[in-house]
């Protein structure tokens, strides 16, 4: 049966790529114990059997601590050992220890990844409270490792005690043998033993491993209502994503228009220009009814490629900064200018038409309506150019 949220929600819906991405910043990983355990204790017999050539050198410097040449000076020669001894610990400690904590890492990095979360240090004050304690005691989870605590005494004690059985003609003989051959031959059972215990262990941590893998993602279930809020704060809402990608598509559609209208500037009568944000290319025959009409405009790269081509195409070009922005947000491609614009396009088309013809003189001044006066955003702006 589904779990269910404080709301009483069933939690049926998979975990998100944010749910899990969250827990594991909270400190939240799967990890397996009993795994840990096998894989420290599988990499401790292998340095154990690969160091067993060495022991005899071990177990000479340890001797040394015992060994006194004096009488004279005990004092001093206490401390020297007393910091031998320090020293030979400390190296054992770093022989084993070292390679056994980057095996340990290694394993949960396999099991559940890793993250090194200041959350999971958090205290926590439901740790403490003894009602919480006791629903944690009695739950499934505490059922459970009940179970795997029974099981591993029953699997570990049974597998020690057999083998332990097998060898005991072995082990009785020890107290006849010298401490040199007693070493040996405890050297050649431990891996035996160790190696018995391991197979247990193994078995131990693969169910372990299953039942956390099993409790985590429980335990990170969402409900459908969670999954819609995630989706709501990430995506926004389907309001307004499908505002977002009409506004994408008229976008898209625009830009196509734009690309597909860059064929008609070679026809145009003149391009208006910001210089090169924007580019507005124009069409009007002397004696035409209607407005002059809007055959291409653009702005960045686009207008870029419209002033490229009206060179190659030898159109006239003037660049009008306050004009080229007021056609371009009035203005649509192949339709007539803005009713307001008609003067001042109509004294600039005055000027294409002479100066095209062979004249000679300077552009004419040109004064736009208030309201048809913008800034490189759209945006209405008052006062001159």
């Amino acid at each position: 049966m589904a779990e269910e949220n404080q709301d009483g929600q069933e939690k049926t819906e998979e975990p998100t790529q944010q749910r899990l991405q969250k827990a594991a910043e909270d400190g939240q990983l799967l990890t397996s114990k009993e795994m840990m355990v096998f894989t420290t204790l599988a990499a401790g017999l292998l340095l154990f059997m690969g160091l067993s050539p060495f022991f005899d050198i071990g177990l000479g410097a340890w001797s040394q601590l015992f060994v006194i040449d004096s009488a004279e000076n005990l004092d001093t020669l206490g401390l020297a050992k007393v910091r031998y001894g320090f020293w030979l610990v400390i190296l054992v400690t770093m022989i084993f220890g070292i390679p056994l904590m980057i095996i340990t890492v290694l394993t949960q990095a396999a099991v559940g990844g890793l993250n090194f979360s200041n959350k999971a240090y958090n205290f926590k004050s439901n740790k403490i409270n003894p009602i919480s304690g006791l629903k944690r005691i009695f739950s499934m989870k505490g059922l459970v490792e009940l179970g795997k605590a029974v099981l591993k005494v029953v699997l570990l004690f049974s597998i020690g005690a057999l083998v332990i059985l097998q060898q005991l003609p072995s082990i009785t003989h020890l107290s006849l043998s010298s401490l040199g051959q007693g070493i040996g031959r405890v050297t050649e059972l431990f891996p035996y033993l160790v190696g018995a215990l391991l197979i247990a262990l193994l078995i131990i941590g693969a169910i372990d491993y299953a039942w956390q893998r099993h409790s985590h993602k429980q335990k990170l279930m969402m409900t459908l209502k969670e999954v819609k809020d995630e989706s709501k704060q990430t995506h926004g809402s389907p309001e307004v994503r499908a505002k977002i990608r009409r506004m994408q598509m008229q976008k898209s559609q625009e830009s196509a228009r734009q690309r597909d209208a860059l064929d008609n500037v070679g026809s145009a009568t003149a391009v208006i220009t910001n210089p090169t944000h924007f580019a507005v290319a124009l069409k009007y025959a002397a004696g035409q009814a209607g407005a002059p009409q809007v055959v291409a405009m653009g702005r960045g790269p686009m207008a870029l490629q419209i002033i490229d081509r009206a060179k190659d195409a030898r159109v006239t070009t003037l660049r009008i900064p306050m004009l080229a922005r007021a056609l371009y947000f009035t203005s649509e491609i192949g339709g007539e200018i803005a009713e307001g614009l008609y003067n001042a396009v109509a004294v600039i088309l005055a000027y294409v038409f002479r100066i095209d013809s062979g004249e000679t003189m300077d552009m004419p001044e040109l004064t736009l309506p208030p309201e048809l006066r913008f800034d490189e955003n759209g945006k209405p702006e008052q006062g001159a150019d």
